[in-house]
Parts: structure tokens; sequence; C-alpha cells
């Protein structure tokens, strides 16, 4: 009997120990949040839902983000963008649709990508064959930013984080 009772004991202790350790690890906040942002412009709602990176005293743009490379512009999966009607961006028609949204960063200028493969894992299955819209832009100088924020406005939206903002216009 002592021996049932000591068996039980030790099944309840693991189950508890096992119980906690999964509570806990799902309470975890994670490391790079998903996030999203959704305004009116014009006739059409734009939505932008991405993976919120923190700085964490990293170099950012030329080192994590490399310069001359296709980035997802976000965490984990791509950055996807959505808008319910056509719209220009920078001057040039991007149909209504849901697209994933990519960027090539230079020191300098930004290419931005509106890709039609709308679900992706980061940028690896990129395929520039896909893509829908390729603009231009230039980053500016911004105050210091901890974690990547995604803004949209009456003009068009800007994508913030380090110390750049990246705007981009619609209309």
């Amino acid at each position: 009997m002592k021996k049932t009772f000591q068996l039980k004991s030790a099944m309840l202790l693991a189950f508890t120990m096992l119980f906690a350790s999964v509570t806990f690890a799902q309470n975890k906040p994670a490391e790079s949040p998903r996030d999203s942002v959704s305004a009116k412009i014009g006739k059409s709602t734009i939505s932008i839902n991405y993976g919120s990176p923190a700085v964490k005293g990293r170099k950012i743009y030329g080192e994590l983000v490399p310069f001359d490379k296709v980035w997802r512009t976000g965490a984990n999966e791509a950055t996807v963008f959505t808008t319910t009607a056509d719209i220009l961006v920078e001057g040039k028609k991007l149909p209504a649709g849901t697209y994933s949204f990519f960027a090539i960063p230079t020191a300098t200028t930004w290419t931005i990508i509106f890709n039609k493969t709308a679900k992706q894992w980061g940028a690896f299955k990129y395929d520039a064959a896909q893509d829908a819209l390729r603009v231009t832009v230039k980053p500016v100088a911004a105050k210091p930013t901890e974690h990547l924020v995604y803004k949209i406005n009456s003009k068009g939206f800007t994508l913030t984080w380090d110390k750049l903002t990246v705007p981009v216009k619609i209309k």
C-alpha cells in the first residue's frame, strides 16, 4: 500500500510539473509577435499583417536585413498586404487583392514588391515571376524604434524600424 501511495504521489508530481511547464511555455510572449493595421484610403480598405521583430541591440540594415537582397519586411511569415479596391502605389496600378509584401533595401533606395503568392514563410520561396508590382522609394531617417511598425494614413503607409522610416504613397 505504501508503494502504491508513493507511485501515485510521484505520478501526480510529474503531471503537475508537466502541466506547469506547458502552461508557462504558452504564456511566454512571442519574440516577434504578429500585428496588423487597417485603414481606408479613398475607396479601398488597406490591411497589413506582419511579424514585428525587435532591434535588441543589433545592427539592422546592412546586416540583419542585408542590402540588395529580398527581405520579407517583418519576421517569420511574409508580411501580407490587402487592398479591397484597385489603388495607385507610387503612381502605378495595383489591382485589388491580397499580396505578400517584400522589399529589397539598399543604403539609399528600397524596391517595394507586391507578390501574388500571399501566404509564404519568409522569403525562402520568393519567386520574382509572381510579382504584381515593384516600385522604388526612398527611406528617411527616423527616431529609433525598437519594434517594427506599419502605419497607414491618407497618403499611404510607412514601415518604421530602428532608425528608418520607409514611406510608400497610395492613391
